[in-house]
């Protein structure tokens, strides 16, 4: 006999995958290139210069590691000045919303990937992109 709430959680993912694909398929990604002054895209000869960047917020998990470095601006039980190396050890920790920003690190020459919107009146960056390897 089969379960029937696997038969009900496959076929819910089954849908669900399909509603996913078609709301991408419609998105028009295109790459493009920053140039001094804006953005050119690969499929449009003009240049554009006023364009978006995507702000991301993203979620980091940190594991437990150890960090070696110098330390300064302890003072000990006396109120003397205490320097020296030291090691800290930290415990796995998870950081909500941190904010990831993509701007800076864009230059002339970088390749990206873009969002035309609004029936191409505005372009959103979304990343950067990179080769493989």
């Amino acid at each position: 006999m089969s379960d029937p709430f696997r038969q009900l959680a496959a076929e819910l993912e089954r849908r669900m995958a399909g509603k996913a694909a078609g709301a991408l398929a419609g998105i028009p990604c295109e790459l493009g290139t920053i140039t001094s002054s804006g953005l050119k895209l690969d499929s449009f000869k003009h240049e554009i210069r006023d364009y978006l960047v995507a702000d991301w917020l993203a979620k980091i998990h940190l594991p437990a590691f150890t960090v070696s470095g110098t330390q300064t601006g302890l003072e000990d039980s006396l109120g003397g000045s205490v320097v020296g190396t030291a090691n800290w050890s930290c415990q796995p920790a998870e950081i909500d919303e941190v904010h990831v920003e993509v701007l800076p690190d864009l230059k002339p020459g970088d390749r990206v990937l873009a969002i035309p919107v609004n029936g191409g009146q505005d372009v959103i960056v979304i990343c950067k992109v990179v080769p493989n390897g």
